[in-house]
């Protein structure tokens, strides 16, 4: 690196504003490439202000340029700790002491990733510093406020980047598939909090403490740590200097943020008493911050709900991030180059990879997670461009990339003295993972690893004249590439998905059959089993099959999961009997068509074969089952989701839901998949926006009638795809700040307006005398000025999901005409003033009201439609005008026995569950005439149904009346 002198940033801003130059990028061009504001772009190249790691990253990747040297002279320039001032030992902000220790060492200890094959000549360069690998990817999850109405509707799923996604939760449940980077994004929020380089959206976390725990260390101590132990759980080196009481001083003062890791590494019958200790945690610190992380199909929908958190699930990679991520991964496989004729291979390999990801579906279906990615591009540089086309045959090449070959090729040889070969590598390992795995762990113990070495070495007697069970196992965690020692004391496998391949393989050479089918309901063992059916021969595999499906006949508890399992298996198998094909498919069979997003998710895993069960029109599904069905097939994706969706498309009706085309248009090729598949339905569409592929698909859906832009756009680019005479609904959630709203006026058809974060703060002064009818104000910047709301006279529907600068409804300007005000989750103000809009007739409020809320409510003349969350009916007055009532339950304790007295004319009845719950429905029977909709009600264990006439019931999803007998199909 070249001299920067006494000012690294003034060098920093002088670099990157020649590089700017040199691409001839416009201020405009710069903002469309980083998603960044023009504010931010401008600190940078002016040096007025140290650019986060995030912006000097986006920067670098629209500059053409390595982020490495730019972060190092970031590095240099930035002060010692920056952003707010930390929590003292006494709990008071200000001085640093041990917390300031701490965060050093937490800024330092989570500040590096090791990624799969990135320098095979030298392990100990395998890692990347998190500042170039974080890769903010997209998160999404329900809307806290479910829409209703006569018919279920699909729920609202928004869609965003982390940060975005993350903004204003202070507590998450984060649900990701193995290897989709949960964990990463742990590190990210601990290491961003601990340096004080968190971005504008996550001002919540500012000047927190981190605390990163993962569950698959604390689990093997035992009882569950409390804050004065969670630096001995996780054997921080500083701990012993860990003041009295300091852990206790900063939750209470709302000042931790509490990093979960792992719900899903912790065995099934543990996972109860987590949720205790969480709840316990939460009950002592209620002003803390919490980030929990699972796979999702180890706990079920809103776990969690009832503490307050909600639920984000990370999203496969689209084309965009694979494309970035392959970049990042080559530019740091640069970094670790030897050899300019070495960098010159590698950047003919990038772009050749490029080009195949573009050109085969099927490569490009496996790299959807940031673990497979990595995996595919370690293999291209290994293999020079030959890949494998199965997830099966990338995992076999991976780790015989990593166990051997990286060694033999490059002529390394005895490095600790111990010679091994594939299949002595292999067999130690396999043993290590299936020991962990039916102990259902996912870290050992030192002492645990040499143990079960040292059992194995008699029978490897090549082994035993070359060294010791020390010898052998430092040799593994040295050279094999998949074990490592993440502790002095502690030895886990780089990957749980590696550990799962190699225990499955060592069940079947156990011929442990029934062991496997005897865990197959537990979520640790999914990928356990599917492997095994792999990995066993013809006989094994069917009778693994039919034990999967024989159990699920038995078990009714157990029986979707069980054959469901046994359908997502069938991928994997290389050869299954006809016989037994046809029993495993017809179990599946016994689920169709699905009728919930759940449903469909779990099918969608089944992979392509899937496809073939489901129904292959429309014609006579009910809409909830035309939803799911849609979904699955999209999600499925590749060659043969999209045939499957144009056929299923053409049957459409003139109503048929089209909520799930729009959520699938990411997982294809984004202009095909608006000709073939959302042309035919356009006028029915509402169409989201989140790539900039999808945004250059747009003149093939013209006119646009309902519009959402969830991506990097200018307002000139906005405003070229919209209609002044077709346009009437227009969402503007993410992207650069936007200077104005004055291009919306021309707008004449426009009647809904939602609003985001890129919302210039006076924006609505633009709106005024606009004749709109329905305002959505969504995450809103901070300092959002709501003053010109009075000045929109034909308003009557205002959905607010921002809090609110004001303790109360007193002081917000909306004109009297309001005929529907929601309050979404983020709404903390009081519903006290709310009689000020005498012509409200519909109220969603989502947080407990007090009784001088439920007065002001009462009050309220022609209101007739009322939602709550967790309602507290005890404080409730008695609202005869209501005759529709929603309300969304997360505890035990809702009096539903209240609801006849509260509200005696009541015509319709909606209880959502936020969680599991169980509720006794007999008392509302003196409802005579009261239609009652369950929501979620597979999450519901309701009791004095048989009190209502069948026709008084509607349940969403609706349920599955089947017996063993029924659901088996042909066998």
């Amino acid at each position: 690196m070249a001299d920067v002198g006494e000012d690294p940033l003034a060098e920093l801003a002088r670099r990157l504003r020649t590089l700017r130059l040199q691409r001839r990028l416009q201020m405009g061009g710069l903002q469309q490439r980083t998603g960044l504001g023009r504010t931010t772009i401008s600190q940078a190249l002016s040096g007025s202000k140290v650019p986060s790691e995030a912006t000097l990253v986006a920067l670098a990747e629209a500059l053409g340029t390595d982020a490495g040297p730019l972060l190092a002279l970031r590095e240099q320039a930035r002060p010692a700790r920056t952003g707010p001032a930390v929590a003292s030992d006494d709990g008071r902000p200000g001085r640093q002491d041990f917390a300031g220790r701490y965060l050093d060492y937490v800024a330092a200890r989570h500040a590096q990733l090791t990624v799969v094959g990135l320098d095979l000549s030298r392990p100990e360069r395998a890692c990347w510093p998190l500042d170039a690998a974080y890769l903010s990817l997209e998160l999404s999850g329900q809307n806290e406020d479910w829409e209703r109405g006569p018919e279920p509707l699909a729920a609202a799923i928004l869609v965003c980047r982390a940060e975005q996604a993350l903004a204003g939760h202070r507590r998450i449940l984060l649900k990701g598939l193995a290897g989709s980077g949960k964990t990463t994004l742990l590190q990210w929020l601990a290491v961003s909090t601990a340096r004080g380089s968190l971005p504008p959206e996550l001002s919540q976390y500012h000047g927190h403490i981190p605390f990163v725990l993962p569950l698959r260390t604390l689990v093997r101590q035992g009882r569950l740590p409390q804050p004065h132990e969670f630096l001995t759980a996780v054997d921080a080196p500083i701990a012993h200097g860990q003041p009295a009481e300091w852990a206790d001083r900063i939750l209470a003062a709302g000042r931790g943020l509490i990093l979960v890791d792992g719900v899903d590494e912790v065995p099934q019958e543990q996972r109860q008493a987590a949720r205790e200790w969480l709840t316990s945690l939460v009950a002592a610190y209620r002003s803390a911050a919490f980030v929990v992380t699972t796979r999702p199909s180890a706990v079920p929908e809103g776990w969690l709900a009832g503490l307050g958190f909600g639920e984000l699930t990370v999203r496969p990679m689209g084309g965009a991030d694979t494309s970035r991520f392959v970049g990042r991964w080559f530019s740091a496989a640069r970094t670790t180059a030897s050899f300019d004729t070495e960098r010159v291979l590698l950047d003919g390999l990038e772009e050749s990879l490029l080009a195949t990801l573009r050109a085969q579906r099927d490569l490009a279906q496996l790299s959807t997670t940031p673990l497979l990615c990595a995996l595919i591009c370690a293999l291209h540089r290994d293999r020079r461009g030959h890949l494998p086309h199965s997830r099966m045959e990338l995992y076999e090449a991976a780790l015989s990339m990593l166990m051997v070959r990286r060694d033999r090729e490059r002529s390394i040889t005895d490095p600790e003295g111990i010679r091994l070969g594939e299949h002595q590598t292999l067999h130690l390992l396999q043993h290590l993972a299936y020991w962990l795995i039916r102990n259902q762990q996912t870290e050992m113990s030192y002492a645990t690893a040499r143990k079960l070495v040292t059992d194995l070495l008699p029978a490897m007697p090549a082994l035993t004249d070359q060294g010791g069970p020390d010898d052998v196992l430092t040799h593994l965690i040295a050279r094999s590439g998949l074990l490592r020692q993440p502790t002095a004391d502690t030895v886990d496998f780089v990957h749980r998905t590696f550990q799962d391949y190699l225990g499955a393989r060592a069940a079947i050479e156990a011929a442990d059959l029934p062991l496997l089918a005897n865990h197959a309901h537990d979520t640790q063992w999914e990928d356990v089993i599917r492997m095994a059916v792999a990995h066993a021969r013809p006989a094994e595999r069917a009778t693994l099959l039919e034990d999967l499906v024989d159990r699920g006949d038995e078990e009714a508890e157990h029986r979707a999961r069980l054959h469901l399992l046994a359908a997502a298996s069938l991928p994997y198998a290389t050869e299954v009997s006809p016989d037994v094909r046809r029993k495993v498919t017809g179990r599946a069979a016994s689920l169709m068509p699905p009728r919930s997003e759940r449903e469909a998710d779990a099918l969608s895993a089944l992979g392509p074969g899937v496809l073939d069960l489901l129904p292959t029109t429309a014609d006579g599904l009910h809409n909830d089952e035309i939803s799911a069905v849609t979904r699955t097939a999209a999600s499925v994706g590749g060659d043969q989701g999209y045939a499957y969706l144009q056929r299923f498309v053409s049957s459409f009706g003139t109503s048929a839901p089209v909520h799930e085309l729009v959520q699938g248009w990411s997982n294809f090729e984004a202009a095909d998949y608006a000709r073939d598949i959302l042309a035919p339905v356009r006028d029915r569409l509402y169409l989201v926006v989140r790539t900039r592929a999808q945004f250059e698909a747009l003149s093939l859906l013209t006119p646009l009638k309902h519009i959402a832009f969830e991506t990097t756009v200018t307002q000139e680019e906005i405003t070229e795809h919209l209609s002044p005479a077709h346009t009437e609904r227009l969402q503007l959630m993410t992207g650069p700040a936007l200077h104005n709203l004055s291009f919306v006026r021309p707008l004449d058809a426009l009647r809904t307006l939602e609003l985001g974060a890129s919302t210039p703060v006076d924006g609505l002064r633009d709106l005024a005398r606009l004749p709109l009818f329905h305002l959505g104000l969504l995450d809103v910047p901070d300092g959002f000025s709501y003053s010109a709301l009075s000045n929109l006279p034909q308003l009557r529907e205002l959905f607010l999901y921002s809090a609110l600068p004001w303790r109360t409804l007193k002081e917000l300007p909306a004109p009297p005409t309001l005929t529907k005000l929601w309050l979404g989750s983020r709404i903390e103000a009081s519903v006290t003033g709310i009689t000020r809009w005498e012509a409200l007739e519909d109220v969603v409020v989502n947080h407990v009201l007090d009784a001088v809320e439920w007065a002001e409510l009462a009050a309220l003349p022609r209101l007739t439609d009322l939602q709550v969350t967790d309602a507290d009916l005890t404080c409730a007055a008695t609202m005869p005008s209501i005759t529709r009532l929603g309300i969304s339950v997360s505890r035990v304790d809702a009096r539903l026995d209240l609801i006849p007295d509260r509200f005696p004319n009541l015509e319709q009845l909606r209880i959502s569950a936020l969680s599991r719950v169980s509720c006794d429905v007999a008392p509302l029977r003196s409802l005579t005439s009261v239609q009652l909709s369950l929501y979620n009600a597979d999450r519901i264990s309701a009791s004095g149904l048989e009190e209502f006439a069948p026709e008084q019931l509607k349940f969403f999803p609706r349920p599955r009346v089947t017996t063993p007998r029924a659901a088996q199909g042909p066998s």
